[in-house]
């Protein structure tokens, strides 16, 4: 987790009760909203790489982050344990685009100008993936960016839905969006409705990733530690 102050409504990752199965957070002091969105996480990695090994040794059978930058990092991170793990919901962008073609799948951002081709690299996407960010000056961005203590949530649904929409006006023959942002996912059935394409979220992704390590353990009585 990036150490943040901002409202977390269920659905955002940050926030126990998005999940139907237990959680558990660590919290990377020094990880602020600009620094590892605008600063890419420079010199962060050791602290992320610890707090994967904490949660590890806690029982933690699937790991995830809360920033879907820190895609930058996924080698790095995954290669620090011995549990799946998953940096971001980008990496879920190669099996659709796979299904669909890459200009059948984009991407929603909160930050378009320090979002780049490398992330799309890290993660084995296509580098002509259509990209749209939240609009800077919108309520969603400033409070998450500036890491507000406050926002307003029918305001930041609406800046999220309106950039939803120019990307589905770039890209026509566009079928899924994949939400890079792991604050989106309270908007992403508003989001599904507004452009009539399946969205793909850090959630998702979260609960595949879990259902798969209850088949290989083959039970859950091993996890019962994390709730």
């Amino acid at each position: 987790m990036l150490a943040t102050q901002f409202p977390r409504p269920p659905g955002d990752i940050g926030n126990a009760r998005s999940f139907d199965f237990p959680v558990r957070f660590a919290v990377v002091a020094a990880a602020t909203p600009r620094r590892v969105v605008k600063e890419h996480a420079h010199g962060l990695l050791p602290a992320f790489q610890a707090a994967a090994q904490t949660l590890v040794g806690e029982g933690a059978a699937v790991l995830t982050t809360s920033c879907g930058f820190l895609a930058l990092h996924q080698r790095a991170l995954a290669a620090a344990v011995d549990v799946p793990f998953a940096s971001s919901s980008l990496l879920q962008l190669p099996m659709l685009q796979a299904l669909h073609g890459s200009n059948a799948v984009g991407v929603l951002t909160i930050d378009a100008a320090n979002f780049g081709v490398e992330h799309l690299v890290a993660v084995g996407a296509s580098a002509a993936t259509p990209v749209e960010g939240v609009a800077p000056d919108s309520e969603f961005a400033r409070c998450i960016l500036g890491d507000a203590p406050d926002m307003n949530l029918d305001q930041a649904r609406h800046d999220v839905i309106r950039a939803a929409m120019r990307l589905r006006e770039r890209a026509p023959s566009l079928r899924a969006i994949v939400l890079e942002c792991t604050n989106m996912p309270p908007y992403a059935d508003a989001i599904a409705a507004a452009t009539g394409c399946a969205v793909y979220d850090i959630l998702g992704l979260c609960r595949h990733l879990w259902q798969a390590a209850q088949r290989t353990t083959g039970s859950r009585k091993d996890t019962t530690r994390l709730s």
